[in-house]
C-alpha cells in the first residue's frame, strides 16, 4: 500500500499492489491493520455495480470516512471538501481502476463517473449508513469539475440533479 496525500487535508490517494496471475489477477483491497493506521475501522462494506459507462453519482458528504476502489472497471473521481474550513470548495480530481483506491475523510464529497461499462465499486466505511449527508450540485460552475463525457452523455439521478450549488452549502453553514 503506496500512500499519497492530496491537496485536500486528509484526503489520501493509495496505490495498492496488483498481482497479475494466468487466470487474471489478486489485490488486497481490505487490511484491517492497515485501514486502522488511516484511523479507520471498517464497520460496513459497500458494493455496488454499474452496467453501463457515463453513469454519475454524487457529490456526496457523509459523517463518516469512506474507503473506495473498484474491483473492475475504471472511475472518475471528484472529491470536494465540504468542511468548514479554510479548503471549503477545493475539488481534486482522478482517474482510477483496481490498482488504487481513496480514502475520503468525513465531510468531505465523493462523485464518481464510470468510465467503462461493467464496473464494480466498493464502499468500506466506518460508521453505519444514515440518510444523514451533505450534497452539493454535480455541475455547479463554482467548481468546474470536467467531466469525461458531455452532460447530455451522462446519466444521474433526479436527486443528484437536485443538490444545492457550493454557495447554498456555505450559507446553510453559515
Amino acid at each position: 500500500m503506496r500512500i499519497e496525500e492530496t491537496a485536500i487535508p486528509g484526503l489520501l490517494r493509495i496505490g495498492l499492489d496488483v498481482k497479475p496471475n494466468d487466470d487474471g489477477w489478486f489485490k488486497e483491497n481490505f487490511h484491517r491493520e492497515k485501514l486502522a493506521d488511516l484511523g479507520m475501522d471498517v464497520v460496513q462494506h459497500n458494493v455496488a455495480y454499474f452496467a453501463e459507462l457515463g453513469i454519475v453519482r454524487g457529490i456526496h458528504a457523509e459523517p463518516w470516512d469512506k474507503y473506495l476502489s473498484p474491483s473492475s472497471g475504471r472511475v472518475f473521481v471528484a472529491i470536494v471538501d465540504l468542511r468548514d474550513n479554510e479548503t471549503f470548495g477545493r475539488v481534486e480530481t482522478f482517474e482510477f481502476g483496481p490498482e488504487q483506491a481513496l480514502y475520503v475523510p468525513r465531510g468531505v464529497g465523493n462523485s464518481f463517473c464510470t468510465l467503462t461499462p461493467h464496473t464494480t465499486y466498493n464502499f468500506l466505511v466506518n460508521e453505519y449508513w444514515s440518510p444523514e449527508r451533505v450534497t452539493v450540485d454535480l455541475f455547479d460552475p463554482a467548481l468546474a469539475i470536467d467531466w469525461p463525457f458531455p452532460r447530455a452523455e451522462l446519466s444521474y439521478t433526479e436527486r443528484d440533479a437536485a443538490n444545492p450549488s457550493l454557495d447554498q452549502v456555505r450559507t446553510q453553514r453559515a
